[in-house]
């Protein structure tokens, strides 16, 4: 018997999936939202579960924003093999239209999502899965912070923050500052750990969410520690090239003797930091307001263009403000750090 076509006129029942009962269900606190994660693929589940299972718990207000990322994995979509094919997928392409964000690796691996929705649709193809990393930062990692701020109306920002005791500083610097080693530092010598390269902030009341899971470093990140704390990392550690080229060493703090921030952390202090080196001069160097305004501007370009950058630029501007620049070791720099918080 010749098998019926499904055409627009007569559709099957649930012709987009819409009431498909997934195998799979994770519910985790993250970023201040409570987030169901759904998928049929076990694969898929269990990078949502390297990404964000064992992390503490953040809630930014009473009653969290009820989240929804579902993730599907599709037949392979064949790429062009160039030189690089072999390295890592194409990059991902930006859109938006109709309330819709999306960003494409290519035309069967993808994320839309709609935060009026408070939904995301993350589709992996078979031939991604062979790039996990990918899957996590580019995907997931996408439609988890955009969800996250754009409901919560959160700052964006590209920075790391520690601290101690519901008090932190925000570390702001380009890629290749040293914001890595510095939290590495401030880590082994008992900080709370919040955040490496992305950080959510409420505009008015200040207080900072972010993903505690990785720290990525340069493998020559390591001349400053020890022996006995470089084997601690190493064992901990994956290495993963960047899109740029760059091997970085990926270390699980959720398996290290690391502190990772119970709640979100309060900002106290910004810090810039600097390549310069403080020579005799002090590691910090106090901004005045115009200074701080005018580094946040070219820091944060994406976060100024949100709703509530206005309310947090007058806030955070409003805090001390520091370049820092280097020493002849990482613990003076978290020597400077701990002062700033008033951590003993």
């Amino acid at each position: 018997m010749r098998k019926r076509r499904v055409t627009l006129a007569a559709p099957p029942p649930d012709p987009f999936g819409e009431r498909r009962r997934v195998a799979f269900r994770e519910r985790l606190q993250l970023l201040g939202g409570r987030f169901d994660f759904e998928t049929e693929s076990a694969r898929l589940l269990r990078i949502v579960r390297l990404a964000y299972f064992r992390l503490p718990p953040h809630r930014l207000t009473k009653v969290s924003p009820h989240l929804r990322v579902r993730l599907v994995l599709t037949p392979s979509a064949r790429w062009r093999r160039g030189r690089q094919a072999e390295i890592q997928p194409p990059p991902v392409r930006t859109l938006a239209g109709g309330g819709i964000i999306c960003g494409a690796i290519d035309r069967a691996s993808f994320v839309a999502l709609n935060a009026q929705q408070r939904s995301a649709l993350v589709v992996v193809s078979r031939e991604l899965l062979r790039y996990p990393y990918h899957v996590r930062y580019e995907l997931l990692e996408f439609a988890v912070y955009v969800l996250a701020a754009r409901v919560q109306r959160l700052a964006p920002l590209h920075a790391a923050c520690v601290g101690r005791g519901g008090r932190g500083v925000l570390l702001v610097g380009p890629s290749g500052a040293g914001k890595s080693t510095l939290v590495l530092h401030c880590l082994l010598d008992g900080l709370d750990f919040l955040a490496e390269d992305s950080v959510l902030v409420h505009p008015r009341t200040l207080r900072a969410t972010g993903v505690a899971s990785f720290l990525h470093l340069r493998p020559d990140s390591l001349r400053f520690l020890d022996s006995a704390a470089q084997a601690a990392v190493l064992r901990h550690s994956v290495v993963i090239r960047r899109r740029s080229g760059i091997k970085k060493l990926e270390i699980d703090l959720r398996h290290a003797e690391i502190r990772l921030a119970a709640a979100p952390q309060r900002i106290r202090a910004v810090l810039f930091l600097s390549k310069r080196l403080a020579g005799t001069g002090p590691l910090l160097v106090r901004l005045n307001r115009a200074t701080v305004l005018e580094r946040l501007a070219a820091s944060q370009r994406y976060a100024a263009q949100q709703p509530g950058w206005s309310a947090f630029r007058s806030r955070v501007s409003a805090l001390p403000a520091f370049e820092l620049r280097r020493g002849a070791h990482p613990r003076e720099a978290v020597a400077a750090l701990r002062e700033l918080l008033g951590a003993k």
